[in-house]
């Protein structure tokens, strides 16, 4: 099996808002993951990244909330999601 781009999207939520959302499903497990997800969840305001979600080798399963880094309890792609969404929306109405 080979990596495979299972989504790829970007959403305008204003003029100067969008969010990326990037998952791959790899062969095995990405370095310090486990599981057989690579990802990218960002919300971008005014050509800052302001939240993302990712799981870059070695670090594995976090989220950046502006400058704080901290662990993601990875449960699924789908949870992932609605976990980036929730996050999405309360950043927006806290803003």
């Amino acid at each position: 099996m080979k990596a495979e781009l299972r989504l790829c999207e970007r959403i305008g939520l204003s003029e100067t808002m969008f969010v990326e959302l990037v998952v791959w499903q790899l062969p095995a497990p990405a370095a310090g993951s486990a599981h057989s997800f690579k990802y990218r969840l960002a919300l971008v305001d005014a050509g800052v990244c302001v939240m993302r979600y990712d799981n870059e080798a070695g670090k594995g399963d976090h989220k950046h909330l502006g400058a704080i880094e901290v662990d993601y309890p990875f449960q699924g792609i789908d949870t992932l999601i609605t976990d980036f969404w929730s996050d999405v929306e309360s950043w927006r109405t806290g803003k």
